[in-house]
């Protein structure tokens, strides 16, 4: 039977709602968590440089996009940017990634439960991926950037107070941006204002940068060459 990508089977549904059971009282916690959330309403915009400069670069200069919108994801900076179909950076934001260093999925994850997922395979696969809008099992709308290891990027939920995910979005360190089980985090208001309009409507591209491996050893050697050629000489 085929899976349709807004009817998520179970398994991969649980990937992307760790904590959909659960919801934040109105305790004063709650109330901390709520305030905090909204202090993130409006991340402070980074500028594309170092590997992501040089990957965006790559893109507007070979149209490798195909004419679609598409975001950087940037495991190492713990950030994402978000582009028009032009090319044009909408947006940056913090995220959240998945607890385990590395650039690849363990085969067949996204069909295992998530009690059976290691802490060590919780990875946040590097690489270049055909977004698509999709939901999950709650109706709630995400971006899904690898169907098959159940990867997605979608708001942020604190509904778990232990795992303090609005804290992390928040600090200046990115040490404790790693706590997923592989989705990225987004902000819910970035989520809403950038990443929805121009990835949750209709297919894209999501650009996820390696964190063990080189950006030529990952995109090849051609992504660095193309990048220096659209850089006009000063």
């Amino acid at each position: 039977m085929s899976l349709s990508r807004t009817a998520v089977p179970s398994a991969i549904a649980a990937r992307c709602a760790v904590d959909r059971a659960r919801r934040l009282s109105a305790s004063a916690s709650g109330v901390a968590l709520l305030a905090l959330g909204a202090a993130l309403a409006l991340p402070a915009p980074a500028r594309a440089q170092g590997d992501v400069g040089t990957l965006v670069q790559w893109v507007r200069a070979t149209g490798d996009n195909g004419g679609a919108a598409f975001a950087v994801v940037d495991k190492k900076g713990a950030r994402v940017h978000v582009f028009d179909a032009s090319g044009k950076e909408r947006g940056s934001s913090p995220i959240l990634l998945g607890l385990a260093r590395g650039d690849d999925s363990v085969p067949g994850i996204g069909e295992r439960p998530m009690a059976q997922i290691r802490p060590e395979e919780r990875t946040t696969p590097a690489g270049r991926f055909a977004s698509e809008p999709g939901r999950n099992l709650q109706g709630e709308d995400i971006v899904w950037v690898d169907y098959d290891a159940a990867v997605s990027m979608h708001r942020v939920r604190a509904t778990n107070p232990a795992e303090r995910r609005l804290e992390r979005l928040a600090t200046p360190t990115i040490a404790d941006n790693r706590i997923s089980y592989g989705c990225i985090n987004v902000p819910a208001a970035f989520y809403d204002m950038h990443v929805k309009p121009l990835l949750g409507t209709r297919r894209g591209v999501v650009y996820v940068l390696p964190e063990t491996r080189s950006l030529a050893a990952m995109f090849g050697t051609r992504v660095a060459g193309a990048a220096t050629a659209a850089t006009p000489a000063r």
